[in-house]
Order: structure tokens, then C-alpha cells, then sequence
């Protein structure tokens, strides 16, 4: 699901704060909960190179109560319903293996622990999923120009055996995935090669929302690759000397 208003870090803090106090107050056996934050979250709280998620993805862990302490927050604050959601658990990145590799980032109310996905972990599920539309290659990108000016880079090694803790191997996600892997650790400006695959990504998001205005209720998870086939090729028609419009994808 999408959310229809933008959350910045400082706002899934301060919403997180607010579900954990409610959690509390409702579960009086104070029982423990584990919220491990998916995705674009964990990228907001790890990474500075993106200012906003729509959703806040994550896997919970926790009491029947924490259903009553979200819906609470989602009701007093204003916020649409699914702001925090487990619908990541219906996509293809998900494995229950994410918790085992995932890092610690803080509790709230001494009862809800928090952790998020870093690194080469994040790297294999952006690349498991690898939606045209999404953020997921600049994602990757960014993650890597980060992790280098960290000081900490991620080799192709490390990245290989994240999708082997994952997925069991290149196998099983996308046909050309472990060769775009290869292109971006081989590119050296990385900076410009961030900036072409947000271009690229605003693009073909633009015109799945013009197909969609134009076309209600056609675009499907099953047609959606078929109708980007169709929009590339279509643009290439009206323009063929534009700027490689919508072309980056594997």
C-alpha cells in the first residue's frame, strides 16, 4: 500500500513513539514487541541520501494489542490507514530470514525494539524486488556511495552472500539482476549514475500515472511489465533522440 502523505525520519520516530507508549498502556502484562522497519524506512533511518517514504513497511512482532495501540496513533495523528503496515510479507523480497540479519536501532517506552535492514541486505532485496517504478536501483546506488564514503563499502562478495542468506542464491531472483549488480560496483561516478536511475525511476512512474489517468482500473501486477514494454517503445516512437527515456531496466 502507499500512504498519501510523505514520512521523513524524524516523523517515524515520533510516530513510533507514540505506538510504543499506547502499546504499553494497553498491554498491561508488559509484553515485549519487535517492529523490524523494511524498505524505504530502513533506508531513511541508515542512509541520508532520500528524504521520504510513502509507507512504512515492517514486520511485527508483538501482542494482539499492538493492532489497537497503531490504529489509535492512525486515528489521533491524522494518519491514513496502513501508515505501518506488514503488506510487505505479500511481495517477493520477503523472507522470514530479514529478522535474523536485520540491526538493532532503538526501543521505545522500554518495550518496543526497533531494528532495520542495512547494507548488503538492503542491497538483495532491492534487487529481488526490482520494481521500474519504485526507488529500488538508485536505491542500490545510494546505499553503495554511502557505504564508501562510510569507509565501509559493499564488495560484490559481500552483496553475493546477502543473497545467499536471503534467497539461496542468484538463482532465484531476476534473470539479469547479478549482472546489473556487476555494472554498478564496476561504474565509477557513482553520483551521475544515481541521478540517471532517479530520473529514470520519476519517469516511469509519470507515465504509469498518465496511462492509469487515461486507462482506470487496466494496469495490473500481471501487465504492468507488458504496458511499460508498450510506453518505452511508444516513447522511442515520438522521440527517438531523447535523453534514453525509460530504458535502464533488466
Amino acid at each position: 500500500m502507499s500512504a498519501e502523505i510523505a514520512f521523513g525520519k524524524d516523523q517515524i520516530d515520533s510516530y513510533l513513539k507514540e505506538v510504543a507508549k499506547q502499546y504499553r498502556k494497553l498491554n498491561r502484562k508488559g509484553m515485549p514487541a519487535e517492529i523490524t522497519l523494511i524498505g524505504g524506512a530502513s533506508i531513511l533511518i541508515n542512509y541520508g541520501f532520500r528524504d521520504s517514504t510513502y509507507d512504512v513497511d515492517a514486520l511485527i512482532q508483538a501482542s494482539s494489542s499492538m493492532k489497537d495501540a497503531i490504529n489509535y496513533v492512525t486515528d489521533t495523528m491524522g494518519l491514513p490507514n496502513g501508515w505501518l503496515n506488514e503488506d510487505f510479507k505479500n511481495t517477493k523480497s520477503y523472507t522470514p530470514r530479514l529478522v535474523n540479519y536485520s540491526k538493532y536501532y532503538r526501543t521505545f517506552s522500554n518495550v518496543v525494539t526497533v531494528r532495520t535492514i542495512t547494507g548488503e541486505y538492503l542491497v538483495a532485496m532491492k534487487l529481488m524486488a526490482y520494481r521500474q517504478y519504485k526507488h529500488d536501483i538508485s536505491d542500490i546506488v545510494g546505499i553503495l556511495q554511502e557505504q564508501q564514503k562510510a569507509g565501509d563499502p559493499l564488495s560484490y562478495e559481500r552483496i553475493e552472500k546477502a543473497v545467499t542468506d536471503l534467497y539461496d542464491g542468484w538463482e532465484n531472483l531476476p534473470t539479469d539482476a547479478q549482472a546489473m549488480i556487476r555494472s554498478i560496483l564496476d561504474n565509477e561516478d557513482l553520483d551521475a549514475l544515481f541521478e540517471a536511475y532517479a530520473n529514470e525511476e520519476a519517469a516511469v512512474k509519470d507515465a504509469l500515472l498518465t496511462f492509469e489517468d487515461q486507462y482506470p482500473d487496466v494496469l495490473k501486477e500481471d501487465n504492468l511489465s507488458d504496458i511499460l514494454s508498450h510506453l518505452m517503445a511508444k516513447q522511442q516512437e515520438e522521440d527517438p533522440e531523447s535523453d534514453q527515456g525509460m530504458t535502464m531496466v533488466f
